[in-house]
């Protein structure tokens, strides 16, 4: 068995929860502090459970199939909350939706404000961060797949215990307010999972006219194709990495991400970006298949059982694991 990297991600903890270290403390306590309104869409997700292809789809619902929004755009109208603070949910362009990794205790909750929890199965999940530690800037995991995996197992890793999150959303899963969906589903049949999403959030303004007119939900599948956010979403992610501190500053990005753009800066003056950000790397269902040893699978079938027993997660992913 690995031991833990000694090369971990560059983490803090901030109020019991470990989050990345290029993060504003006071940003994420702004954020846990966030005031719903009654128009609030959350998009919520233990981190690499397909965050990013849900707000490409909310967004795309908002708009009805049109593609309006350019990278910068698109993180002020879907912000990332404990990245950005309260202050960038309060400015963000109506209908929008506000991204969050936060377990249930630490998200801001009304009950006036929709949440739209996203879970994708632990293998691909584990496989899918390790590659994001390892590639995005600001989290600097030098570690092996074999390191990552016993920090993802322990739960020690940034939004901490993906079990603990996953349980904890789990349990509000028939709240009126709150749509639990699957990663594999959302893969499965796109087009139903899009009507869903859109009928949860305002059956009369969004679903129906989808509905009505294949052509719009149509586009909504097309932007938000896989192929199609490769592409734009990378592109979107290398601008914004290549950005200096001065050009960030005349972005319509939210405050917070203007600041942390310092952060990336060496003191050489040099980039302090990759040549190329692969954000969204593969999006497919199996790729733990590639990366984890039959005895790590094993094991990760084996906390798998044990958290989910008594519950209908257990069979949620028996395809797929």
């Amino acid at each position: 068995m690995a031991e833990p990297s000694s090369e971990a991600p560059a983490s803090q903890i901030v109020d019991g929860l470990q989050i990345p270290a290029m993060f504003s403390a006071e940003a994420f306590r702004s954020a846990v502090r966030y005031k719903p309104r009654s128009d609030d869409v959350f998009i919520v997700t233990y981190p690499k459970c397909g965050t990013t292809w849900t707000q490409h789809i909310v967004s795309l619902i908002f708009s009805h199939g049109e593609p309006t929004m350019s990278g910068t755009d698109f993180f002020s109208a879907a912000p990332f909350l404990e990245m950005t603070g309260a202050e960038a949910a309060e400015k963000m362009p109506r209908p929008g939706a506000v991204k969050v990794h936060l377990p249930f205790h630490l998200t801001p909750w009304s009950e006036k404000a929709k949440y739209l929890y996203v879970t994708r199965n632990p293998k691909d999940c584990c496989v899918s961060y390790f590659h994001h530690m390892k590639n995005i800037p600001g989290h600097e995991f030098k570690g092996t797949f074999d390191q990552f995996f016993e920090l993802f197992l322990s739960g020690k890793i940034d939004y901490g215990d993906y079990f603990d999150h996953l349980l904890g959303w789990y349990e509000h899963r028939n709240d009126t307010n709150v749509m639990f969906v699957t990663y594999e589903e959302m893969k499965e049949n796109p087009a139903a999972s899009v009507l869903k999403m859109a009928s949860f959030i305002d059956d009369e303004k969004y679903a129906k006219p989808l509905r009505e007119d294949p052509q719009k939900l149509n586009n909504v599948l097309q932007y938000s194709s896989f192929k199609h956010m490769k592409e734009v979403v990378n592109k979107a992610m290398d601008d914004l990495f290549k950005m200096t501190p001065e050009e960030a500053m005349k972005t319509n990005l939210p405050d917070q991400m203007k600041k942390n753009f310092k952060k990336f800066e060496k003191k050489d003056g040099s980039e302090a970006s990759p040549s190329s950000v692969n954000f969204v790397r593969k999006g497919i269902i199996g790729d733990w298949r590639n990366h984890l040893s039959e005895d790590q699978s094993k094991r990760m079938d084996q906390k798998f059982a044990e958290r989910t027993k008594g519950t209908e997660i257990e069979n949620y992913w028996k395809e797929y694991m």
